[in-house]
């Protein structure tokens, strides 16, 4: 009932706070026989974690993740996986003189009318430094994914602010584009169209030297998810994503496909055809479409076409800006976040998201795999 966990067969159970001792997931569902070693684990946790440019947070956290469980000579054994990460850098004393006062943009107010009283310190269960462990739940998923079919999830950032770049092929991108300019320093925005990700750079920069914060979207696309997975009206695979993403801190819209932009198409511009595509091993034709404008699902079931979901996330509501509020009591007056806080959750977002659709897909996967994996005459690959 109090909804900390998700998924079904492959299932995330998390607990932590912000300014707590640490954070823990246990993943429950993970097959036997899967490599998995905390180097692995700090390969997208250090894509999160914070301190990583100076536009960013600069709390200090190695996010150095310890294996509890499921885990014996570096394979699962098919039994809980249970990971936590330790709280290192908490400045709880940045809070203190607004205990009593309720952020703009943050679940202070909410909290106190479920709870009656709030974790005031970074807020508490509402901070996104619990997503460190969806990180690592979302490595075990990923490696869950690629051994299944070759599953890869590449996400990136696709605007800041008014700078938006357009990617024509999310198939195309690759982690090195994201995370990298071509000579090798570090993408710290993580545009894959490195003359607009300085762009993105310079213009979050001077938004932070204000006090202020930028919001933006990023582009999450799974490939080689193979067609048929999802579940009928409520368990519907962009229903759960769209859940999965909207879980996460400061989202505020999520789409797939051609998205909000349908508004204004007609039904034959919106339709993607039916094809034949090559054959497969078996001699069989590959039936695919010769676009994506339904981003990968119909009916809530994966089509076989790149899953291709955006989110838009807000700007930090933390900020060194004055801003007017009420105390818990209703009595008026204003505020500055004085914590560690980043200008824009875009560069660091995009880990995150990546793990959630990663979880979801696992999930699915394995669902489908119990259900379906014995039925006779399959007529798409799976």
């Amino acid at each position: 009932m109090a909804g900390n966990s998700f998924g079904q067969a492959f299932r995330i159970t998390t607990a932590g706070e912000s300014h707590g001792p640490g954070n823990v997931v246990i993943i429950d569902g993970v097959p036997p026989g899967i490599p998995i070693s905390v180097e692995d684990l700090l390969v997208d946790l250090n894509r999160r974690k914070p301190g990583q440019s100076k536009i960013v947070t600069q709390r200090k956290e190695a996010d150095h993740p310890e294996i509890l469980s499921g885990v014996f000579e570096g394979i699962t054994t098919g039994t809980s996986l249970a990971i936590l990460i330790r709280n290192e850098d908490q400045r709880s004393k940045d809070y203190s003189d607004i205990k009593d006062k309720y952020r703009p943009g943050h679940a202070d107010y909410t909290y106190d009318a479920k709870y009656g009283f709030r974790d005031y310190r970074g807020g508490g269960r509402s901070s996104a430094r619990e997503t460190n462990v969806r990180v690592a739940a979302g490595v075990v998923a990923k490696k869950i994914l690629s051994a299944a079919f070759g599953g890869r999830i590449i996400g990136y950032v696709t605007q800041v602010g008014h700078l938006k770049a357009i990617i024509s092929d999310p198939t195309s991108i690759t982690a090195a584009q994201v995370e990298t300019f071509s000579d090798g320093s570090l993408n710290p925005v993580r545009c894959p169209d490195h003359d607009l990700a300085r762009q993105m750079f310079d213009f979050i920069d001077s938004v932070r030297k204000d006090g202020d914060s930028i919001g933006g979207v990023a582009e999450i696309a799974a490939i080689n998810v193979p067609a048929g997975l999802g579940e009928p009206v409520f368990d519907k695979l962009k229903a759960d994503i769209a859940k999965a993403l909207f879980s996460i801190p400061a989202v505020l819209g999520v789409e797939y496909g051609s998205g909000f932009g349908c508004a204004t198409m007609r039904g034959s511009e919106n339709n993607d055809h039916f094809i034949a595509e090559e054959s497969d091993e078996s001699g069989a034709s590959v039936i695919g479409t010769d676009t994506n404008r339904h981003g990968g699902n119909l009916g809530g079931i994966s089509t076989g076409q790149p899953l291709v979901f955006r989110a838009a996330v807000k700007p930090t509501s933390s900020l060194l800006i004055e801003q007017p509020t009420v105390t818990s009591q209703g009595e008026a007056t204003t505020i500055r976040t004085k914590g560690r806080h980043d200008p824009c959750l875009l560069p660091r977002f995009v880990p995150i998201a990546e793990a959630m659709i990663a979880i979801t897909l696992a999930d699915h996967w394995l669902r489908w795999r119990a259900q379906c994996a014995a039925a006779p005459d399959r007529t798409h690959n799976v």
